[in-house]
């Protein structure tokens, strides 16, 4: 049983910021439950008319674990196993040796596992749940992907943490993850914002490097958005972090996904909606990205263009600024 003394050293307790974006999203979204009784009885489940959601076959196949692996996790922080995330799974550990740890350098195999995830992993709103059953899966939320991300990096003996934010969206994501359910449009238009939002990040060479692992390169494209890259963060692309929220854990807080479990139980029509969306735009994104001619090809137009888009000051001649040298 896990103590007090180390639930509070992995940040499993939730404090400050956190746990005032957990109130407050878990208040908003029984507010929009209990005032809107009529659309919670329609909107629960998927009536016989509408399309069903069929998860998608795994892309990948497990290779079995092997006495003798290593895992190079040990008690250390950043290195050790937290809620939801044991880097000594044997599906993590089977995972990690198949991506090269402990024979690639740190940043050529956190890369691979970057790649491994951000690719071969889909989005899917689900409860939370831990990493082995997330590769099992293959699909997971944001914060199971970048647990995933999280043990393979911990498992091969990188350090890697969780950044978290309340966030904006961009308008192609909120027609994807929002307007396709009335319920969760309701819930993200009254707050404003995303409860929680997040990336991972490895300890390489000294620095703490973004691994943004959510969305595919399929999504990305149907957004018309560059596709992000090892050592690319979300902020600024994909989500707009609110000011004051942005923090680095260790480890996944007590109460992350209470939003979506409360959803899953109350409405698990709204669920499915959303994930029927996610899937479309896959599907949107494959075809953008193909008739680019190809995933390289598609991102360096997409990056071509949001820098022509950027909007560029000329600052020389204002008094009072200096320019180094």
């Amino acid at each position: 049983m896990t103590s007090f003394r180390e639930m509070k050293d992995k940040e499993y307790i939730p404090h400050g910021t956190y746990l005032k974006l957990l109130i407050g999203g878990a208040l908003s979204l029984s507010k929009v439950l209990l005032s809107n009784p009529s659309d919670l009885r329609k909107l629960r489940t998927i009536q016989g008319s509408e399309e069903r959601y069929i998860r998608p076959k795994r892309p990948y196949e497990l290779l079995p674990y092997k006495e003798g692996m290593r895992c190079g996790a040990t008690t250390e922080k950043y290195l050790r196993p937290t809620l939801y995330c044991n880097p000594c799974a044997p599906e993590v550990v089977a995972l990690a040796h198949q991506l090269g740890a402990f024979q690639k350098t740190d940043y050529e195999y956190a890369k691979a596992a970057f790649e491994f995830v951000k690719e071969k992993l889909d989005l899917e709103i689900c409860g939370m749940d831990s990493v082995e059953q997330t590769i099992r899966r293959g699909t997971g939320t944001c914060f199971h992907l970048i647990s995933v991300y999280i043990a393979l990096c911990r498992c091969a003996g990188i350090k890697a943490r969780y950044k978290t934010f309340a966030m904006n969206m961009i308008q192609q994501w909120y027609d994807t993850m929002v307007t396709p359910d009335p319920l969760v449009k309701k819930w993200y238009d009254q707050m404003g914002f995303f409860m929680m939002e997040g990336e991972g990040e490895a300890f390489i060479d000294g620095k703490w490097v973004p691994a943004h692992v959510g969305p595919t390169a399929e999504r990305q494209a149907a957004a018309g958005i560059p596709i992000t890259h090892f050592g690319e963060g979300s902020l600024g692309i994909w989500f707009f972090a609110l000011p004051g929220t942005t923090m680095n854990m260790e480890s996944i807080p007590y109460g992350l996904g209470l939003g979506s479990r409360l959803l899953q139980k109350l409405a698990p029509g709204s669920m499915e909606r959303v994930n029927i969306s996610i899937q479309r735009q896959n599907q949107i994104g494959k075809k953008v990205i193909e008739d680019a001619g190809g995933r390289e090809a598609y991102d360096t137009m997409a990056r071509k263009k949001r820098a022509a888009q950027s909007p560029k000051l000329d600052l020389s001649d204002k008094k009072g600024i200096v320019f180094g040298e």
